[in-house]
């Protein structure tokens, strides 16, 4: 086989994984999102009742409505499920605001990342103020090590939603 013929097979078989990742991650390529904003986007969603219920708790609906533009890694509810027993409702009682202020802010990038540039970063640094490692295992992205991203690019008018099926925790300070 020559040069020319394997360069073109693996250009073609890169392609196409690509493309794969994107379906198998269910990406929404191309959907643009424009009227709605990060938090109408996710209660429209249906999967992030916990998330949503969370930012309201912690008093951050206005600034996610706001400008931004940010990208968050949005946890299902069944993310927030996998946290031990109790930690949710301890997280949402009003003495616990600012842990759980942490804990979301840690799940928010400024700017829009979109997975084509997420893919190429190890870390980035996030509104809370630590930075989330980055790493593609096995053609997917995780986050800190145990957080799969497995839905991307969902837009909104001010920002990106990755979705993610853990929820990821701040460093201890």
């Amino acid at each position: 086989m020559n040069i020319l013929n394997k360069t073109s097979k693996l250009v073609t078989f890169a392609v196409l994984t690509v493309f794969a990742f994107g379906a198998i991650a269910g990406g929404n390529y191309g959907k643009k999102e424009k009227s709605k904003d990060i938090v109408d986007t996710a209660v429209a969603a249906g999967s992030f009742n916990t998330l949503v219920a969370a930012v309201k708790a912690a008093g951050l609906v206005d600034t996610l409505k706001g400008d931004g533009p940010f990208t968050v890694f949005a946890p299902t509810d069944e993310a927030f499920a996998k946290l031990p027993e109790g930690t949710l409702e301890s997280l949402l009682k009003p003495e616990n605001k600012d842990q759980l202020v942490a804990i979301l802010t840690y799940h928010v990038v400024s700017g829009k990342v979109k997975a084509k540039d997420v893919v190429n970063l190890t870390e980035a640094a996030t509104v809370q103020g630590s930075k989330v490692d980055i790493m593609v295992k096995d053609g997917g992205v995780v986050l800190n090590g145990n957080s799969n991203v497995v839905k991307t690019d969902i837009y909104t008018s001010n920002g990106v939603i990755h979705v993610i099926d853990t929820v990821i925790l701040p460093p201890a300070s």
